[in-house]
């Protein structure tokens, strides 16, 4: 059981007290400075009062619980108040939950990406729970004259077996709300859990089956305006001149005009990422009418100079630089093939691999390729904006507000204060919508019209537009002696525009001998934060890899990769390895077991792989039948360590989700590129996966563990590309080192027919 020291805000808790009625307000370092107005404490119903992101007690001992971070379906609007309800010891079933929107002065991190919101959220909001749930006994105490330590809470009420007393958590409410925060608090201990670790449905599945209006694009208030945005046809271009007279005149189309989306030497985050700084706006009375303009608009566009721009970055401001041109997939592939073999920038080196590959008896060399990806969110880009002269209400999918914020500021002149996002469920996300530019564009279009706007992108502006997957290339080089013993590897990966290394990361730390390089190409093709990013491409390199120099030596691939984990366990090399070996080997033993690895049913073909990313653990082994020449997955079954997993059976739904997109990308993601312009705009072209491409099973079996929770909603998905092209090997007697896998493959069968 932990003890934690936390001191609370104490004049900002009573300022809300004061607002209080008969409610309890819990006001916690995370959760803490909230000043509600006296309108919005006089709105609330009697029996309860609310804030932002803490417990809201009604007289009647009902409990909501506020969700602090974005819901994109990562079910984070239901775990994490599952984690508060669990220290405030409360029956799930009398338990609401509520989105809160953004209040930086009230949350840390309302963010939910990279896998973290969990893992971040952990001990405050148990903090938060436990710390509601002293007070709450503190002031039964009081009432009954007895030791806080006779009295025990189970489950929503209060109790003093020794006199059998007993009153529910609304009672005591008011009482609590005046007595001092303590500065330490108990956490119960995991064996104790009753609400952690047993799973719950999700607390928005009725609204979403039902069709109940959760998303931005649903909002609607008197007096709406409509709008779509127009912009460059390709990278590498910007608006020349256009005329607004060629559709003025078109039903219901209101006003047309040019928006500069950042104020110049505005200084830009990593979110702020826009793919055209400039864009049209055309505004109308319906969603259809402003798309049929967005149709007719005459426009005439130029290639862009080379230009540059101030960003924030690690140790100070940095100018980022955006080349002119209009680039294509055939110069980009020229381009990496060219950057392979130049020396790469020296990411780490251990021992002497250049002397290892010197003295080896024989040298392994394979380079794997993958493309652009798009981010293909089903819910279409949009926002609701309604800005006065003095303030203003951005409400739409973000999955980091925080992010943007310094952006509306700036773009709109107003003090952040005056500027409120609400935040709406996101119909899914996974990076594309922690670049919320379109929640900028949104604003600006209404401080121009003088009137509240829905704006929404076409699937077209989002995929020819996009904030990209880079495309990358990694080239693997292992040195074997005489014996086949491994003596050096060395991998030099890079990428337009970024390289997908992560030099700490396994298999360093297990060879004496390695050496890691990475390259960069400059372009003006925006690209992001896509599922696990850069994890998503190395992960299957590298595991290919493995694969292969496993079968050159002659061993099982599982117990190659467990010899070599071992090696880091007992005797690392180097000292910063920034996974633990233990528990990397734990998921492949698992997986192993789970799987019946050494005896695949008569026709499956079996693949393997496993990573370590976003500070969990994950091995697959995925089954593949060749039904005729098409390959088809059966069956996917993956050993997971994340630490304890708050809601079960949504942790096993969202690792099926990402095995199915990762499937999905494996075989069928690309994006290609011709004079700057993507040569598919729609799903018509782009081509994603469907449900006969997905596994007939997947089992998603997690270690048992009491660790702190570590991330889920992005490592299940970069394992499994090389599960699946190892398995394709298996299957075909050909290695594929191009994604995406299904054209090599259709090329393969035609040339046997």
């Amino acid at each position: 059981m932990a003890t934690l020291n936390k001191k609370l805000d104490r004049r900002s808790f009573l300022k809300v007290s004061a607002l209080a009625g008969g409610g309890m307000v819990l006001s916690f370092s995370w959760l803490a400075g909230c000043k509600p107005t006296e309108e919005e404490a006089l709105g609330m119903p009697k029996e309860w009062f609310e804030l932002n992101s803490y417990i809201k007690i009604g007289e009647n001992g009902a409990v909501t619980l506020y969700s602090p971070n974005p819901e994109f379906g990562s079910n984070v609007k239901t775990s994490m108040p599952m984690i508060l309800a669990e220290e405030l010891d409360v029956d799930w079933k009398n338990v609401m939950v509520e989105q809160a929107d953004f209040y930086p002065e009230r949350f840390d991190r309302q963010f939910t990406g990279g896998s973290q919101g969990i893992r971040q959220g952990w001990t405050p909001l148990r903090t938060a729970g436990a710390t509601a749930r002293a007070m709450l006994i503190a002031a039964a105490a009081q009432i009954w004259n007895v030791p806080v330590s006779e009295i025990i809470t189970n489950a929503g009420s209060i109790e003093h077996k020794a006199s059998g007393r007993k009153i529910h958590y609304g009672e005591v409410a008011s009482l609590a709300a005046t007595l001092d925060i303590p500065e330490e608090v108990k956490l119960k201990d995991t064996k104790d859990f009753k609400v952690i670790g047993n799973s719950k449905k999700n607390v928005d599945g009725s609204k979403i089956v039902t069709g109940k209006p959760m998303f931005a694009i649903d909002h609607k208030v008197e007096g709406m305006k409509y709008a779509a945005i127009v912009q460059p046809p390709a990278f590498g271009m910007k608006i020349k001149s256009f005329d607004k007279s060629s559709v003025l005149g078109m039903p219901g189309i209101l006003d047309v005009f040019d928006i500069q989306i950042f104020k110049e030497n505005y200084g830009r985050n990593f979110f702020d990422t826009t793919t055209f700084p400039e864009i049209i706006a055309i505004v109308g009375n319906s969603t259809w009418e402003v798309f049929q303009a967005k149709k007719k608009l005459a426009v005439e566009w130029e290639e862009a100079p080379a230009s540059s721009f101030p960003m924030a970055a690690r140790g100070g401001m940095i100018d980022v630089k955006v080349p002119a041109g209009l680039e294509n997939t055939s110069s980009h592939k020229a381009q990496m093939a060219q950057y392979v073999e130049k020396p790469g920038n020296v990411l780490r080196r251990d021992g002497d691999p250049e002397g290892a590959f010197k003295k080896a008896a024989k040298v392994i060399e394979r380079t794997y390729n993958a493309p652009f990806l798009a981010h293909n969110t089903m819910e279409p880009m949009n926002c609701f904006a309604d800005v006065k002269s003095d303030h203003a209400i951005i409400y739409g999918p973000t999955q980091a507000p925080e992010f943007i914020m310094n952006a509306l500021s700036s773009s709109l002149e107003l003090p952040k204060e005056k500027i409120q996002i609400n935040l709406a469920r996101m119909g899914g996300g996974f990076g594309r919508r922690a670049y919320s530019h379109h929640m900028v564009e949104a604003a600006l279009i209404s401080q121009k019209i003088q009137a509240p706007v829905e704006l929404v992108y076409t699937r077209e502006d989002d995929i020819s537009a996009g904030v990209y997957r880079p495309t990358y290339s990694a080239t693997y080089r292992a040195a074997l002696d005489e014996n086949n013993n491994l003596l050096a590897l060395h991998v030099k990966a890079g990428g337009i525009p970024e390289t997908p290394i992560h030099p700490n990361r396994f298999p360093a730390g297990a060879i004496d001998n390695y050496l890691a390089e990475g390259w960069e190409i400059p372009s003006n093709i925006t690209i992001g934060a896509f599922r696990a990013p850069r994890s998503n491409f190395i992960a299957g390199a590298e595991q290919s890899f493995l694969d292969e120099l496993a079968e050159e030596i002659g061993k099982d691939p599982i117990e190659f990769r467990l010899e070599l984990l071992k090696r880091a366990e007992t005797n690392p090399v180097g000292e910063n390895n920034d996974y633990d070996a233990k528990r990397y080997a734990g998921v492949l033993e698992l997986v192993r077991e789970k799987s019946n690895w050494s005896n695949p049913p008569a026709g499956v073909h079996r693949g393997v792989s496993a990573y370590f990313c976003h500070n969990s653990y994950v091995a697959e082994v995925l089954d593949l039948k060749m039904e005729g020449k098409t390959p088809k997955v059966e069956k996917v079954v993956a050993a997971v360590d994340c630490g304890i997993v708050v809601n079960p059976d949504a942790a096993a739904n969202m690792g099926e989700g990402a095995i199915v997109d990762g499937i999905g990308n494996a075989f069928f993601g690309e994006l290609t590129f011709e004079n700057g312009a993507p040569t598919k705009r729609n799903f018509d072209q782009y081509r994603m996966i469907r449900q006969k491409d997905a596994p007939k099973a997947i089992e998603v079996h997690f270690v048992q563990n009491n660790e702190d929770p570590t991330g889920l909603g992005e490592p299940l998905f970069p394992p499994v590309f090389a599960a699946v092209s190892n398995a394709l090997y298996k299957a075909t007697g050909t290695r594929l080192y191009d994604q995406p896998f299904q054209p090599k493959l259709e090329e393969m069968s035609n040339l046997l027919m």
